[in-house]
């Protein structure tokens, strides 16, 4: 497996808040206390304003500062959303400048500024680079930037060559070029199948590419349910065609990344691949009980605050309840929030 300097180590990390944040973040989502917290609306012009720097970084508020490949993916989903050509543009530049890999094209996943190497993990995040990939492709059609759809052709054909592996009779997507791949079985993360992306992707270099990848990414998302409750987890292990756990190294629990697989599946008209998380959320909710930021699959443990706003934001997708008006001041809260509503999907 991969040393803790690798990203499958401090890509994590990136997921923790302080205690103090999580508190915050319970009271918000508690008694519609953030209704009546003054703040900066839930739209792309506040997000732009906390977290996109000059340079065109998005900056990881909840992480000293760090800039992900997800992160800058996110910033480009956004402003193409938008319509904000000139955020669009600065943040393209300043992923291709810092964190394009010389030697394939995909991107490191991690950038900190203040390091001697920002960029010591060259390794690469699969779900930024689909996004990134997404976002370019869909930009140089709107706006007729060659560029930018050449980019994208490239990066796609990259992510089918490098990171997609046949075993065990699939085809698996891996999170990253390295360290998930060892003789015990393949790590996965079943929040980095973004659906939308996925089929826009087949759609433009045809179903043979892709539709063996997505059919077997929907098979895994199928098997991927745990516990009593039939739940995702944020890391899991494949060791055989329908042989799936919970990741051994990682705490078996539906939470912080796995909060995005009822995102896309909303978002890529998949809600029967989330159907057990719905069931969930709603009898949380029919208990008169918070929805809770985690939940362990195994042993049923629930975290003993509630999911943030985005987390809100995302659950509302699947509950029709009223998504946070007010924009969490985290980085990955407001990126839910942001992403809960993205309209490149429509």
């Amino acid at each position: 497996m991969a040393s803790d300097e690798t990203f499958r180590g401090p890509r994590i990390d990136r997921r923790k808040f302080t205690l103090a944040a999580m508190l915050t973040l319970t009271a918000a989502c508690n008694g519609g206390a953030q209704s009546r917290t003054p703040g900066r609306p839930a739209t792309w012009s506040s997000y732009r304003e906390l977290f996109l720097s000059q340079d065109g970084r998005i900056v990881d508020t909840g992480n000293k500062g760090v800039s992900h490949s997800e992160g800058q993916s996110y910033g480009l989903a956004f402003a193409l959303d938008a319509g904000d050509r000139e955020a669009f543009d600065r943040i393209a530049k300043w992923t291709r400048e810092h964190l394009a890999r010389p030697d394939v094209a995909l991107h490191s996943w991690r950038f900190d500024p203040t390091a001697a190497n920002p960029v010591a993990d060259r390794n690469n995040a699969t779900d930024g680079d689909i996004i990134i990939a997404w976002a370019l492709g869909l930009a140089g059609q709107r706006w007729n930037h060659p560029e930018y759809t050449a980019r994208a052709a490239e990066i796609r054909a990259a992510i089918a060559s490098h990171c997609v592996i046949e075993r065990y009779g699939r085809k698996l997507l891996l999170p990253g070029i390295e360290g998930f791949v060892t003789d015990a079985g393949v790590t996965l993360n079943s929040s980095y199948f973004v659906w939308p992306a996925l089929d826009a992707f087949a759609l433009i270099d045809g179903q043979q590419s892709w539709a063996p990848i997505i059919a077997d990414c929907e098979a895994i998302a199928k098997l991927a349910r745990f516990g009593t409750r039939h739940l995702p987890v944020d890391w899991m292990r494949i060791t055989g065609p329908s042989q799936l756990a919970p990741a051994p190294d990682k705490p078996p629990r539906f939470g912080y990344d796995a909060i995005r697989v009822p995102l896309w599946a909303s978002l890529g008209g998949r809600p029967a691949l989330v159907d057990d998380v719905d069931a969930y959320w709603r009898s949380s909710t029919a208990a008169g009980r918070p929805i809770p930021a985690w939940i362990d699959v195994m042993s049923g443990e629930e975290a003993p605050y509630a999911i943030s706003s985005g987390g809100a934001a995302v659950a509302s997708l699947l509950l029709g309840t009223q998504k946070p008006a007010i924009l969490a001041d985290d980085y990955y809260s407001a990126s839910l929030q942001l992403l809960s509503g993205l309209h490149l999907v429509r």
